[in-house]
Order: C-alpha cells, then structure tokens, then sequence
C-alpha cells in the first residue's frame, strides 16, 4: 500500500484489550491503513503475539496508566471485556482523550469496503473464514476481519487490496448494528449472550436490524424463522440450504447450484457454512467454479476442529471453541465420522451465567460422547461471587443423567484433568477438547505428555 493508499497516517489508535480475536483484528487494520497502533491487554495471547511477530505493535502485557501514549490526539478504543473501571480508560478520560467502544471503529473500517458481513449465534467465524477462502480463490483479494486465523497460515485479519471486505459480525455486544453492509449473511439465532439479551424475541429483533442494513443482498439459512427477519422489498433475500449432504471421515460433499462442493472439514454443520459461503461470494461476484476450488483446501479456522495431536498413548486430540451446547451435538457429531475406538469430549464451560441456565442442555449435548470430562467455568469477565453456587459440576451432573452409565469425571483444575486424561486416553480414541477459554493449553499439554 503506496502513502497516498494509507488514509489513517497521522491518526495514533490505543487499543485497550489489544489481544483478543476481534480487537487484534481491527488493530492490525488500522495498521495497515497507516495509523499508529498501540495496545495493551491483561495477559499474553497467540493474537498478541502475532501483532508484535507482524510489526504491527509493542504490546504492553498488564494494564497501567502509562501505557497510553502522550499527547492529546490519541483515540483509545475498548474490548467490550474491558469495563469503565479500568487504570488506561480512566486515565484517558483524565486527559480528555477521545475514549471509544470497538464497535465505532469497526463502523468506520465497513464504511471503507463493500462490505460482506456474518452474522448468527453459531458458525460465524467458520462461514466467514470460508467465504474469505473462496474469494480469495476467484482472484478478489479482499480484506477480512474475522475472530480467529481463517486457515492456511492467515491472521484473522487482512485489509486485502480488493473491493470487498469480510466482516464476522458480533451480536455479544450489538456490535454488528454498527456495520456498514452491502450482502448480510445469517447463519441460525439461537438465544445466547444473556447478559445481553434477556429474551430470543429481543435476540431477534437485533438480528432483523443486522439484516435491515443490507443494501444488497441478505443471505440466510432456509427456516421461516429466519426468513421472516429478512429485508422488506428492495433487498434481495437468498435462501440457502443443504438438506443431505454426505458425511464422510474428515469431510463431506454436497451439491450447490449444480456443482459438486468436497470439503475437508466434518460435519453437516460445515457443510451448511459453506452453502452460505459460497451464496455469499457469488452475490459478490466470485466465479462459481474458483470459489469452490479454494474451499477444497480449506482445513478450518482457527480453533475449529483443529488437530493438536497425538496423545503418547495414541489416541488423536482436538481442539475446539465449541462453548454452546448446539454447538458441542455439531461438534460432537462431526467427529463421529472419524474413525476412532471411542470419542472423549473434554469441556471447559465458558461463562457462569451461560452455564447456570443451560447446564441440562449442555450434559445433553456432551453425552453424545463415550467419555466426557468436565472443566469449571472460565469466567471471562464474569465473577464467580456473583453466581454463588454455579460451577461446572452443574453440567458435569446433568450430564452424568442422561449418559446412561458412560463415564462422565468431574475435573475442576488442569492440574486435576492432566493426569486422570493421561490415563484415560488409549490408543485409538479421538479427543476433542472444547471451550472458548483457555482449555486449548490443556490440549496441547496431552499432546506433549
């Protein structure tokens, strides 16, 4: 990118919570389009760490005052994880800097491209990792902003030199009503993020304005639920299903628009992404038959179903960020079609508020597993005093009731889990770790065990 194609020069951004999936992102945007970027978060991550590999920023780990550059120009944007209360928030409201949420930069990046964005409760980062992978493919080069590495060796972010930009759009902090939006893709709603909605008719109704801001085209899967959120006239509405896919070990085929699509990921759950991917890049204008080349060497995003392994005693780990109960019966389900002796589901509940209302669902959803071990609560930015009595061990019993006699351990602490895993893992087994928080390193540990 030549000076005169770096419109940020001279702006100087601080990112406070600079090393999640979606402020990672929208740093190393703005530093591409010439800003000067700094940041900071609470602890070391692989996003951070790829920032500062990637020349993009110094990131400060540990959150203090002076970590906001001098000077009076500086904007500092916030996670949504990242409360009023914290030392560089105040301290640049102290100094009058202009103190903003993450959504109003992401409005402003969408502004730039024609802009795709995803949206839904599940396989969003899948589908929009997908249809990145896709368009890229047709030669489109575009930008993308996405919650996790889009595979193939990609950051979760490119701003990409073409005319379109990807976007996963988050409905956890309304943040995807911020977006300026050419095609808008809805894949499922399901009531999550509590702390935000307090009801699935509201859910909805955020979701019907995420669609309302296309001006294009709005894809969505094909249930009259979510078709009825869909744009009034004016907007074209492209339905997209796949009734029967075929599920083979590691990946499944299934027929779009007249051509046979061969994914390398498991799953009816992934299948289902790609078919949205794929609407999506055609109303793009991508070439059918490149789009569908590029998702044959798609391997997954980041987190997704990702192999770590093998265990010293045989059995094949994976990881993945699975951390709603639909999620864990797609996940569970996917891996299935591996060959394996028995599948183990380790589960790291993420929240306490998810897991105090949706523990039954979720013992449901991990006794479709031969073995399951649950993990207490990562809790985010949640505290556990203020939801007394709620543990992992509320999914860890529901679970066990409906298991019909399979092993169901309650496993509080890596500490705990490491060992009692090592013994359980035999030859031939597929584990598959799950979690959005940081049970992954569980994972990797029974890899080097």
């Amino acid at each position: 990118m030549s000076a005169s194609e770096r419109p940020w020069s001279g702006r100087r951004l601080h990112f406070v919570g600079v090393g999640g999936a979606g402020m990672s992102a929208y740093a190393r945007a703005a530093h591409a389009l010439g800003a000067e970027v700094s940041g900071s978060d609470a602890a070391d991550s692989p996003y951070l760490e790829r920032l500062v590999a990637d020349g993009v920023l110094q990131a400060q780990i540990g959150h203090r005052a002076e970590n906001v550059p001098a000077g009076a120009d500086v904007e500092v944007f916030y996670s949504s994880a990242v409360g009023p209360e914290n030392v560089e928030r105040a301290a640049a409201r102290e100094r009058g800097l202009r103190e903003r949420p993450r959504a109003e930069l992401l409005g402003e990046l969408s502004a730039m491209r024609r802009t795709i964005a995803v949206a839904g409760t599940h396989g969003k980062t899948t589908t929009a990792s997908m249809l990145a992978h896709a368009m890229r493919a047709a030669g489109m080069r575009p930008g993308w902003l996405v919650g996790a590495p889009i595979g193939g060796g990609l950051a979760n972010a490119e701003w990409g030199e073409g005319e379109w930009l990807v976007v996963e759009a988050d409905e956890s902090d309304r943040s995807m009503l911020s977006l300026s939006v050419e095609i808008a893709l809805l894949t499922n709603v399901e009531l999550d993020h509590h702390a935000t909605f307090a009801s699935l008719a509201e859910l909805r109704e955020a979701f019907a304005e995420f669609l309302a801001h296309a001006r294009q085209a709005a894809v969505v899967w094909d249930r009259p639920e979510l078709l009825e959120l869909a744009p009034l006239p004016g907007v074209e509405v492209v339905a997209y299903d796949v009734p029967d896919p075929v599920l083979v070990p590691g990946g499944s085929r299934l027929d779009w628009r007249g051509h046979e699509v061969v994914l390398a990921v498991p799953g009816a759950h992934n299948a289902l992404d790609a078919a949205g991917a794929l609407e999506a890049a055609r109303l793009a204008g991508a070439d059918e038959a490149l789009a569908i080349a590029g998702l044959a060497d798609f391997h997954g995003a980041g987190r997704r179903f990702q192999p770590l392994g093998e265990s010293p005693q045989g059995a094949l780990l994976y990881e993945d960020y699975a951390h709603h109960p639909s999620e864990i019966e797609a996940t569970l389900r996917g891996a299935r079609t591996l060959a394996h002796r028995r599948l183990v589901a380790v589960f790291q509940p993420h929240l306490y508020s998810r897991t105090a209302l949706l523990a039954r669902e979720f013992g449901r959803a991990l006794a479709l597993a031969d073995v399951v071990a649950v993990l207490d609560v990562y809790p985010a930015r949640e505290r556990a005093e203020d939801h007394p009595g709620v543990s992992g061990l509320l999914i860890a019993r529901a679970c066990a009731d409906v298991a019909g006699g399979r092993p169901v351990y309650w496993l509080p602490s890596f500490a705990a889990a490491e060992p009692v895993l090592r013994g359980v893992l035999m030859d031939g087994d597929v584990c598959v770790v799950m979690g959005a928080g940081d049970v992954d390193a569980l994972g990797r540990a029974l890899v080097a065990a």
